[in-house]
């Protein structure tokens, strides 16, 4: 029934496998591929035909985790895989970036290509393992496709390049985070976090992925050998030569002016001016002619501003290849945030904050390894106004998913550790103009933005954008590229990082992959400046404040036996819960006794703090401590001294002459301070108020005879232990009952409300 083709390889220790011919024999090429004991089924469908009217390709990647493949159900309301999670998005652009470079160019066919995460080992990440499946389904499935491609993952742990770790284990135990996609040739795309790696680390870590790429390329081409349908025939022999130069005669001056102007806006509406002329020309043309008309403008646009970069060395805007904009950095921009800055280069602006938070705002993720919890955020948003156009104003789509991951990739590496830092942190990023890289004027104005708030990162972080013109044999490497100069170009190369290395790089290319030697070029050029658009940031702020704005929430740490957790949080969270209304502090604990209290208001926290301390301290022989009368009986009161601890003062130790009553001398939630006289076995403590000068709270002499000290510990004047209430009913008066049920706080605290089998050891007579 089923004619099963696969291939084996046995891939960093593990074993790929690739079949076909078993699953989704409907779609035009269908791949399942397992790795350890992931699973990923890919399946490429293809349109037969061309809509009419269509002038782009229009691929769609789309990547899903499915939760059964780890034994999970989701979560939410639904309890089903609903919208792309961020995960999902950025492995889909991830399968798209190096794939769709190597269709031919004039092919408009739709394809579709799905990939679903059916098993899942939590150790072999799946996102390799699609992108592997995506190149082996398009290859098998005769689209056009000048592939394979495959893709790895690399670390760089103890000095050595490690093939396809965990992602966590990767940054946990490691310095690289890497993913690399490359034909058998050339690499074709980059990704990843780094914690400052020098470029020759960097590039070595390319080159190992790329050496470990034909592996599984090759073991792609054996399947095709076995399983591939028919390639598609495409005819992409029309020659447009003659209506080209046409158009260079009608309409090449018009666009070589255009390109001299530096003004943006000018520059356009000049381009926008050429392209009407010669829209115009063919007026009287039929749809198909015209649309070959505007793509053929496009090309010459293309040819002219490449040649002049290759030839003169002439940029659109009169720069030099290695030369970077002006730039004017802002720091404290914004009054009420907790961090601000506007970073403007070129025509490229970003207004960024940060904004500081508690735990409780750390972002929860529901993934395939279970939930997890992010404490570092950064969001980018790309408005429509920041290019001039008008459009779309709403949720973000994969573009800003993705730039704002780039961008957090790139600060990522130099936070402070959480316990040094204890606070959740979000970057918000709205560009507001954009001509060149928006996603690394988000690293630069990201990172002051968080030195304004007071984040002690390890050193500030810039970033920038290096294109590439790519003829023949010769190139030319451009720095800081615009706009246009990314769409003529071809090559978009990102590079963030230190003065001390890398920490994120990114590259898209659009032709058919790229060499070491243009690679070294790039990242070499891209350091010289990194440096200088760090000297810029420096202009506006060199180090991170030491103080945090007065708008920010301030957090305290403290850390408590794991046993007095419980004691901390009381039943059902009634204690933490009175903490917090009495106080007005946010506290949070963890399961390992660490306590984080925040609060805008710095008595709150130390109100709090104070609170915790005593809740957790034991109270000891002979100290003073100010406390709160919390409940009154007639044999004394009950003093609330150190956070959750009630002790009692006898009405005998209340003062040096005889007392009546307690209520004569205090009432309840009168402050006290009081001397720890005895602790017993059981934990009960006995206070005396009569030693303590009341006003200053210092010790004063027992000026008391020996005899009465003896007697008074037993009740003073030889009184029933349990009061003056006319012998010894007083503590078991069964018509009133036991005073227990008076006050909750005391019962639970040590207040046996009299009852004499649950008196104290030390008020009990001989």
């Amino acid at each position: 029934m089923f004619d099963v083709k696969k291939v084996e390889l046995e891939w960093g220790g593990k074993t790929l496998t690739l079949e076909t011919g078993r699953i989704a024999r409907q779609a035009d090429g269908a791949v399942l591929a397992t790795y350890g004991e992931t699973v990923v089924l890919c399946a490429v469908t293809a349109a037969k035909s061309v809509r009419e009217g269509q002038d782009f390709f229009p691929l769609t990647v789309h990547y899903q985790e499915k939760f059964s493949s780890a034994g999970r159900i989701p979560g939410g309301f639904f309890k089903r895989e609903r919208g792309a999670t961020e995960k999902e998005t950025l492995t889909s652009r991830l399968i798209d970036r190096p794939v769709r470079p190597l269709f031919p160019e004039g092919f408009y066919n739709e394809i579709n290509v799905i990939a679903q995460v059916m098993s899942y080992d939590g150790e072999t990440e799946p996102d390799i393992v699609a992108m592997i499946a995506a190149s082996a389904a398009l290859t098998i499935s005769g689209v056009p496709f000048m592939g394979p491609i495959s893709g790895c993952r690399v670390g760089f742990i103890d000095g050595e390049y490690v093939l396809n770790p965990k992602q966590e284990t990767a940054l946990e135990e490691g310095r690289l985070d890497l993913v690399v996609a490359a034909t058998h040739d050339a690499v074709m795309m980059v990704e990843s976090e780094a914690k400052e790696l020098t470029e020759e680390e960097m590039l070595g870590a390319v080159m190992f992925a790329h050496d470990e790429n034909k592996k599984v390329i090759d073991a792609i081409i054996k399947l095709a050998e076995q399983a591939a349908k028919e390639p598609w025939q495409i005819d992409m022999s029309d020659d447009q030569s003659a209506m080209k130069e046409e158009l260079r005669g009608i309409v090449g001056d018009d666009i070589a002016a255009a390109y001299k102007l530096t003004d943006k806006s000018a520059r356009s509406d000049a381009l926008n001016a050429a392209r009407a002329k010669a829209k115009e020309h063919y007026a009287e043309a039929d749809g198909q002619t015209q649309m070959t008309a505007g793509k053929l403008v496009k090309k010459l646009e293309a040819e002219i501003v490449r040649g002049a970069i290759l030839k003169d060395g002439q940029r659109i805007d009169g720069r030099k290849l290695d030369q970077v904009r002006p730039i004017e950095a802002m720091a404290g921009f914004l009054p009420r945030t907790h961090g601000s800055a506007l970073f403007t280069r070129g025509e490229t602006q970003a207004i960024c904050t940060t904004t500081l938070g508690t735990k409780e705002s750390e972002q929860m993720i529901d993934g395939l390894d279970g939930l997890s919890y992010q404490n570092f955020m950064l969001h980018y948003n790309f408005p429509p106004y920041s290019v001039g156009e008008v459009g779309r104003f709403g949720a973000p789509g994969r573009r800003e998913v993705g730039h704002g991951k780039l961008a957090w990739r790139a600060l990522h590496p130099v936070l402070p550790d959480n316990e040094e830092f204890p606070y959740t942190i979000r970057i918000l990023s709205d560009i507001t103009e954009s001509n060149g890289s928006s996603s690394m004027a988000t690293v630069c104005g990201g990172c002051l933005a968080m030195m304004d708030a007071g984040v002690p990162i390890q050193r500030p972080v810039s970033g920038i954008a290096m294109g590439l013109i790519l003829e023949g044999e010769d190139f030319a490497v451009l720095s800081d590229i615009l706009g246009d100069e990314d769409h003529l170009g071809d090559m978009d190369f990102k590079v963030a990082g230190s003065e001390a290395g890398i920490t994120s790089l990114q590259m898209d290319i659009k032709i058919a992959g790229i060499t070491r030697e243009i690679m070294e070029k790039a990242l070499e050029q891209a350091k010289a400046g990194r440096a200088h658009i760090l000297g810029e940031m420096t202009k506006a702020l060199g180090t991170a404040r030491t103080e945090l704005s007065a708008h920010a929430p301030r957090i305290e740490t403290m850390q408590i036996d794991k046993a007095k957790i419980r004691d901390v949080i009381g039943t059902g969270g009634k204690v933490i819960r009175e903490i917090v209304a009495e106080t007005g502090a946010k506290v949070d604990i963890d399961d390992e006794g660490v306590i984080k209290i925040s609060s805008s208001d710095l008595d709150q926290i130390e109100a709090a703090k104070k609170w915790i301390e005593g809740i957790v301290e034991e109270a000891e022989v002979g100290k003073i401590y100010t406390g709160k009368v919390v409940n009154i009986v007639d044999f004394g009161a009950f003093v609330n001294f150190m956070g959750g601890k009630d002790g009692l003062v006898h009405v005998s130790e209340m003062k040096n002459e005889r007392v009546e009553k307690p209520t004569d001398v205090v009432s309840e939630g009168q402050e006290v301070k009081v001397k720890v006289l005895e602790i017993d076995n059981r934990g009960k403590v006995r206070l005396s108020m009569r030693v303590v000068d009341q006003e200053t709270g210092e010790e004063l002499e027992d000026t008391r005879p020996p005899r009465e000290k003896r007697e008074g510990g037993r009740g003073g004047d030889r009184r029933s232990p349990r009061g003056d209430r006319g012998g010894r009913s007083g503590g078991r008066d069964r018509d009133r009952g036991p005073r227990r049920d008076r006050d909750d706080r005391g019962g639970n605290k040590g207040d046996d409300g009299g009852d004499p089998d649950h008196m104290p050891a030390f008020l009990k007579e001989d």
